[in-house]
């Protein structure tokens, strides 16, 4: 099975050919790139796609390959788990990844799984920073820690409603007598 080519134009996609082979030589990026697809589940939190992701990272040549080490950011949205109100947070994480060299001693020596490589002279970091975005938002996002959620009858915000909110439920067992108590007290004879 073939690989497909990466495209150089890809908002993280990066050519490393000026960075060189030399061990110690160090690149700098820093810019915004827009998110190729929604980073997260888009339906529950994530990062949008084509929203903004800060990109700050030096690339530095190593023996094996490229190094690539810094911070993204980005801005997470979705909804609170518990009340379904809109939620959004600033996700600030670490990226550290090596892409090794086609044909570089790694390759005998890890899986294909374990390491990234390089195609060509390009360096695609759109996986690196998928996994360090998605491991960094929460399991379950809530608006607020102490978020009361909805009330389970009427489905409205504990928020919104009245400190004496309730909801009469009668016990079926007991709806016989409950008619009766309302015949009584519409004066009704028995």
């Amino acid at each position: 099975m073939t690989k497909a080519a990466l495209d150089p134009a890809a908002p993280l996609v990066f050519d490393t050919a000026e960075l060189g082979r030399s061990s110690g030589t160090t690149m700098h990026i820093e810019r915004g790139v827009p998110a190729p697809d929604a980073f997260g589940l888009a339906s529950v939190y994530a990062v949008p796609a084509s929203s903004n992701v800060d990109l700050d990272l030096d690339l530095t040549a190593v023996s094996e390959g490229v190094l690539v080490d810094g911070e993204v950011e980005a801005v997470a949205e979705g909804e609170c788990a518990r009340c379904l109100a809109p939620v959004q947070d600033t996700l600030r994480v670490q990226v550290q990844e090596l892409y090794a060299y086609e044909g570089s001693v790694t390759e005998a020596t890890t899986d294909a799984d374990e390491i990234m490589r390089l195609d060509g002279d390009l360096l695609d970091l759109e996986p690196a920073v998928r996994d360090a975005l998605v491991l960094a938002m929460p399991v379950t996002p809530l608006c607020r820690p102490d978020c009361p959620g909805l009330c389970a009858e009427c489905g409205v915000p504990w928020d919104e409603l009245p400190d004496d909110h309730v909801h009469e439920t009668v016990d079926p067992r007991w709806a016989g007598l409950d008619k009766l108590r309302l015949a009584d007290s519409d004066g009704e004879s028995k």
